[in-house]
């Protein structure tokens, strides 16, 4: 059972209510919302954390090294849970973390990164070595975050044989992510 508040145009508002902690929102007589009894924060899509931002300058990346990548320019943030190129969510739960860093090429191979907690936690694809074209390396996986300690960052390779800068821009060199689903 549950307490159910449904509205109807006949009789507005009414209220039926049981003690399972179940609360339930209907129309008529169909139900559209179920909350279940939790303990803690109950998330709706009001309060969940989304970002995104990108690169407004670039970031350096030595040979053949996975390194953070700077991503200086936000987009939004719903929950202020980015800073300093780094996503560190404070509600516990599951995160889709999506990520683009663009370089131009001249024979070499590159690629990004996820990395939780300063280290990789998933590789991107790693395009096959191209000649004399921008690349888009990219990464997409799906995360659990304690929500408290645990924050993501993008990492950049490439294997020039010196450094090289990363592109810049929103549609270069971004990095977004919201949660998907609590704890």
């Amino acid at each position: 059972m549950a307490s159910i508040i449904t509205a109807t145009v006949a009789s507005g508002l009414t209220q039926s209510a049981d003690n399972s902690g179940v609360l339930q929102l209907a129309s008529g007589t169909g139900n559209l919302v179920t909350i279940p009894s939790v303990t803690g924060t109950a998330m709706v899509s009001g309060n969940m954390p989304a970002f995104s931002a990108y690169a407004g300058s670039a970031t350096s990346l030595p040979n053949n090294t996975y390194t953070k990548v700077n991503f200086d320019t936000e987009e939004f943030d719903t929950n202020s849970n980015f800073a300093s190129s780094r996503f560190t969510p404070t509600v516990a739960g599951y995160y889709q973390i999506n990520a683009v860093v663009a370089m131009s090429l001249s024979s070499f191979s590159n690629g990004v990164a996820v990395a939780k907690n300063g280290s990789v936690y998933k590789y991107g694809q790693f395009p096959n070595k191209v000649t004399s074209q921008t690349a888009f390396p990219s990464v997409a996986c799906l995360v659990y975050c304690n929500g408290s300690t645990d924050y993501i960052e993008i990492y950049g390779f490439q294997e020039s044989g010196g450094s090289l800068n990363t592109q810049t821009g929103s549609a270069y060199v971004w990095f977004n992510g919201s949660m998907v689903r609590g704890a």
